[in-house]
């Protein structure tokens, strides 16, 4: 009797459990199965369970957008985090923003349809020099290129005369205007003879060429051993208030000029070097800079008279320390490149002193102190010499590249000519990219037709 009476509690405890169960469900039962990764995730099977058909009704249409997120994602990746997070201070033509396929025929101009402007000024002797300059630009851009010369009266009939010249393969990539010497504000006299003749007219292209967003000056002792594309692409580099970029002057501080002789305030520890200097014009006319002479911010044409009086006993290198002093007091306003970008005798003729071309080879050799024209450096005047007499529609291997090897080995007794590789590096590179686009492209379309 007992054991009867056990087995019927047993039974009605089990009847009881199994009742609560129907009733309440199980909150430990797996989720409905929904589509992946849906917002229905979550939901139990429990009492919630009956809204599910109505959720995912609501659903469904965020559902299709995420799936059709996912479909264009895996076709069209999107950009890195890192890189995107390096140009979110641009704007402008500086954004890079990834846009759906179908609306690429809304877009703007893209980056390798535009001209890249370059300004040079040439005063006195310096029109071969210049030449040779706008010579290796045009020999390796892939973009057009847009010069602004600035020259004295007596020196334009010559560059329109020598520019058109050139063979039409070549004169169809670039378009020039030349310009007169002038100065805005200030005696144009003290200007002129600030360093070396017109030099300073660097300093107000900003206000001259109003309609030209950016730019690159250089000066006419400088020749390009790659496309101007590469240091042109610094220009998507630059933060929000990054306006304009140059080299160091130095990379040694106990050997550095400004670091042992300047009595004027200039740029980081070694200063830098104005004889190539990307510029954001549109930024420089719109920015206010902090100074030495008032608290407030000048604008750029404001600023530079008063500045030059101020520092004009000062100053050894012009313009160039006009400069240093502007971006000491406004540090943020610079981007600073390697000295591969602007490659002078210092970098090699007390020893090898610029990593950059180290290990990738000199972009941009500047032939300062006329190391061109003399035998102090001949490894420069050799560059310059075969750049000068090659023939435009000749072979880049066999009347450059191979003469330029040659004349090296009349160079090893320098320190600079101790390391050939450092100026060969980048221009065979340049070379070969240049023949791959010409010859192996063009023969490769007409295999094709």
């Amino acid at each position: 009797m007992k054991l009867y009476c056990k087995v019927v509690a047993l039974a009605l405890c089990l009847g009881l459990l199994l009742l609560l169960y129907l009733f309440v469900g199980n909150a430990d039962e797996p989720p409905l199965k929904v589509a992946k990764e849906s917002h229905l995730a979550h939901v139990s099977s429990g009492p919630a369970g009956a809204f599910a058909p109505l959720l995912q009704a609501h659903f469904r249409p965020i559902q299709a957008a995420e799936e059709e997120a996912a479909q264009v994602s895996k076709r069209e990746p999107r950009l890195h985090k890192k890189a995107a997070g390096k140009r979110s201070g641009a704007k402008g033509k500086f954004a890079n923003v990834r846009r759906p396929k179908d609306q690429k025929h809304s877009l703007p101009q893209l980056p390798s349809l535009q001209w890249m402007h370059l300004a040079v000024v040439a005063c006195g002797d310096r029109l071969e020099e210049t030449l040779i300059m706008l010579k290796s630009a045009i020999l390796f851009s892939r973009r057009k290129l847009k010069f602004h010369i600035f020259a004295d009266d007596s020196l334009k009939p010559e560059f329109e005369r020598k520019l058109q010249e050139w063979p039409p393969s070549y004169t169809r990539k670039f378009e020039y205007n030349i310009y007169p010497i002038a100065f805005s504000v200030g005696n144009a006299q003290e200007w002129k003879k600030l360093f070396k003749p017109c030099a300073a007219q660097r300093l107000f292209l900003p206000m001259i060429l109003k309609d030209v967003d950016s730019l690159l000056y250089v000066d006419t002792d400088v020749l390009f051993l790659r496309p101007i594309d590469d240091i042109w692409s610094f220009l998507r580099a630059f933060n929000s208030t990054q306006l304009a970029a140059m080299a160091p002057e130095h990379e040694i501080p106990k050997i550095g000029w400004y670091s042992r002789f300047a009595r004027h305030p200039y740029y980081g520890t070694t200063g830098v070097n104005s004889g190539v200097m990307l510029m954001n014009l549109t930024r420089i006319r719109h920015a206010q800079f902090k100074n030495s002479m008032i608290p407030t911010g000048l604008t750029w044409e404001e600023m530079l008279y008063p500045l030059y009086q101020k520092y004009k006993n000062y100053i050894t290198w012009g313009d160039q320390d006009l400069l240093n002093i502007i971006f000491y007091f406004n540090p943020e306003c610079l981007y600073l490149f390697s000295c591969q970008w602007n490659y002078r005798p210092d970098h090699c003729m007390y020893g090898s002193n610029c990593k950059g071309a180290e290990e990738e080879g000199i972009s941009i050799l500047h032939g300062n102190r006329g190391v061109f024209h003399d035998d102090k450096q001949p490894t420069f005047k050799a560059v310059y010499e075969v750049i000068r007499d090659f023939p435009f529609e000749d072979n880049l291997f066999q009347s450059m590249y191979y003469p330029l090897q040659s004349k090296f080995l009349n160079t090893v007794h320098t320190l600079c000519g101790r390391i050939p590789q450092v100026f060969l590096k980048q221009i065979a590179k340049t070379m070969k990219q240049v023949y791959e686009s010409r010859v192996i492209v063009n023969v490769g379309a007409n295999f094709r037709l």
